[in-house]
């Protein structure tokens, strides 16, 4: 399905304006809460926070803009007014090689439609989308298109949808040698081209991975995982309790590949999915591939225990690492996560 069928069908969209009406929220003293309605800009409000512990409401619409959460917006809430995250959309159309005013491009990082790099930062029933299609723009070849770029520590999506096409997720870290932690809880993903990616210690819990329909004669058609975890972080993806669906034909998408950025040779990509649904849109005999030949997944951390579904199926043991029950016994969301615990909040 077309990107822009799919979000033309929640709301009317509205270009937002440079200037929002914010309003306090009722019993707030008029202090720490910031409402945005369709015409509004959520840049804009994110502007208008003054210190840490704001909470900006996004009343239902498209708004048709970039946000980016700076580092010094600290403990910010971003959560949609409805309860349903398809009524509030967050849309832009940036690419890697789309070109900005002054000539140069935006790269992978800079394409998102949302960017934070806020420790403490808690997004709530939004859709996060990327619009931007390559059927529109053949003569540009830098097709990463981001949803949602992620550094800070601490980072909280709950019940958020995170839709574009090649690497729709960027859980990534503050720095080389940071071990930014990120939980998302029971959020949508979906993408075809490693469309979770980067070396953030992350938790999905009870999140739904959707691999995308691609009109294309070769296959793997894409992959859902493409971590790159840090060689001295012992944790990387988590996935637990997920379901990973699909609207392309059976076996034609991977689990993972492994990614090691080339200015980040040291790598170790890291990955677990476990006590998962996998469905028949991944390769069960060889769920599994190389990005690069030098760097073969065989060598990663990629482990898998407890899954079911017919994309689970061990047909051939050695393409489909186990963990064993002591191992399976550390690679849980306490340990990923350490002395923050946002599931006991939810």
């Amino acid at each position: 399905m077309r990107r822009r069928t799919l979000l033309a069908g929640l709301t009317a969209g509205l270009a937002a304006t440079g200037t929002p009406a914010l309003a306090a929220g009722p019993g707030t003293g008029g202090r720490r809460v910031l409402h945005v309605r369709p015409g509004d800009s959520v840049q804009a409000a994110v502007d208008a926070v003054t210190g840490p512990g704001w909470t900006i409401v996004v009343h239902p619409g498209t708004y048709r803009e970039v946000v980016t959460v700076p580092a010094e917006k600290e403990g910010l809430t971003l959560r949609g007014a409805s309860h349903d995250p398809r009524a509030t959309v967050l849309v832009y159309d940036n690419a890697n090689g789309t070109k900005k005013p002054d000539g140069t491009t935006y790269g992978t990082a800079g394409s998102a439609t949302f960017s934070s790099a806020a420790p403490g930062l808690t997004v709530q029933g939004l859709t996060l989308a990327n619009d931007w299609l390559r059927a529109d723009h053949p003569d540009i070849t830098g097709t990463q298109a981001v949803a949602a770029y992620v550094t800070g520590d601490r980072s909280r999506f709950d019940g958020v949808r995170f839709l574009a096409h090649q690497d729709t997720l960027f859980a990534d870290t503050t720095a080389l040698d940071a071990f930014d932690r990120q939980y998302y809880n029971r959020c949508h993903i979906e993408g075809d081209v490693d469309f979770v990616f980067g070396r953030a210690r992350a938790v999905f819990d009870d999140c739904r991975f959707h691999t995308l329909r691609r009109d294309v004669a070769f296959t793997p058609k894409g992959m859902v995982f493409a971590p790159a975890t840090a060689r001295a972080n012992p944790y990387g993806f988590l996935a637990v309790r997920g379901r990973f669906t699909s609207g392309a034909e059976d076996a034609a998408y991977k689990l993972a590949r492994p990614w090691v950025p080339s200015y980040e040779t040291t790598a170790w990509p890291s990955l677990v999915v476990r006590d998962s649904w996998i469905g028949p849109g991944i390769d069960p005999a060889a769920p599994y591939t190389n990005m690069r030949e030098a760097y073969p997944w065989q060598t990663m951390r990629f482990r898998e225990y407890g899954n079911a579904g017919p994309g689970a199926v061990i047909s051939e043991p050695d393409n489909r690492p186990q963990l064993t029950p002591a191992e399976a016994a550390v690679h849980t969301r306490r340990t990923y996560l350490g002395d923050w615990r946002p599931y006991d909040r939810r």
